[in-house]
């Protein structure tokens, strides 16, 4: 099934009927997006290396993958080239402004009975730029720092921190953030690649409030109706597509403009991007 931006099909159409249904009968809503939710906020698709070194061609001169550099073992390794990336990364999702999508699905979760959670894989802070308080950030969050080592579990905010990257080499300039408590270097509160020093704290409180709400109104065969939209989630890392598929069951809405498909009864596939999906689907709503 395919669809253009403008003009969805009869089928497609037909999909977002059924979605709107059953966004229009729920009493509460999990939102589960991956990275496609940011592209409409003008964010890089890091899908595959060429993907990636389309938003850094430096990174292609260099023959770095998005892989080889998520790798923590560079802040102890070259902590310029570590920060060169993530310090780029910061100051885009600072200067990104979240997309009409994010408000509409914050009036969506404002009007509900039993209101409305977020679990993400994204680590820009969009949802809470955006006005969405009740998000769990499943691999941590780029706008807080941790200690390398680490020396203690201490997360703290990275407002203030600004990392100067040179735009050429990608490397950044001293001086890098610190650790207030033992002057180590400190690094994005973000879940890499083999990552054994992760401090997992934040995101674990928030994903257990996640759950406990969810728990609390539709366990135990509960009346409370609820609708899962997923939102640009592949299946590279398929940690938000097999949360959204074990908790919705026939209510999942499916949001994905190259992997939008789903078990036979096992929701609405919608092959559409989030802005456009969330549209078209505001249009069809009361």
């Amino acid at each position: 099934m395919t669809a253009s931006r403008e003009h969805p099909s009869a089928e497609v159409r037909d999909a977002l009927d059924r979605a709107a249904e059953l966004l229009g009968e729920a009493d509460a809503l999990l939102v589960c997006a991956g990275a496609g939710m940011g592209v409409d906020s003008g964010l890089p698709d890091f899908r595959g290396d060429t993907g990636f070194w389309q938003a850094y061609p430096p990174y292609a001169r260099l023959g770095l993958s998005f892989v080889e550099l998520a790798d923590p073992a560079h802040f102890g390794t070259d902590p310029a080239l570590a920060w060169g990336f993530y310090g780029h990364r910061l100051a885009l999702y600072r200067e990104t402004v979240p997309h009409a999508g994010f408000g509409i699905l914050r009036r969506w979760g404002a009007r509900l009975p039993a209101g409305m959670w977020v679990f993400t894989s994204n680590v820009d802070g969009q949802f809470q730029r955006a006005g969405i308080a009740e998000v769990a950030e499943v691999h941590g969050s780029i706008h807080h720092l941790q200690c390398v080592r680490p020396c203690t579990s201490d997360i703290w905010s990275a407002q203030g921190v600004d990392v100067t990257v040179d735009q050429e080499s990608m490397r950044a300039r001293e001086p890098l953030p610190r650790c207030p408590r033992c002057g180590s270097l400190a690094r994005p509160n973000i879940l890499m690649f083999g990552d054994w020093n992760w401090v997992g704290l934040r995101t674990e409180q928030a994903t257990r409030a996640c759950m406990s709400w969810l728990d609390g109104h539709f366990a135990g065969g509960g009346d409370a109706r609820l609708a899962v939209i997923e939102l640009g989630a592949g299946t590279a890392v398929p940690t938000v597509r097999r949360l959204a598929e074990s908790v919705a069951g026939s209510r999942l809405i499916r949001v994905n403009p190259v992997e939008a498909g789903v078990r036979a009864g096992g929701g609405v596939s919608l092959p559409l991007g989030a802005l456009t999906a969330l549209t078209e689907l505001d249009a069809r709503l009361p």
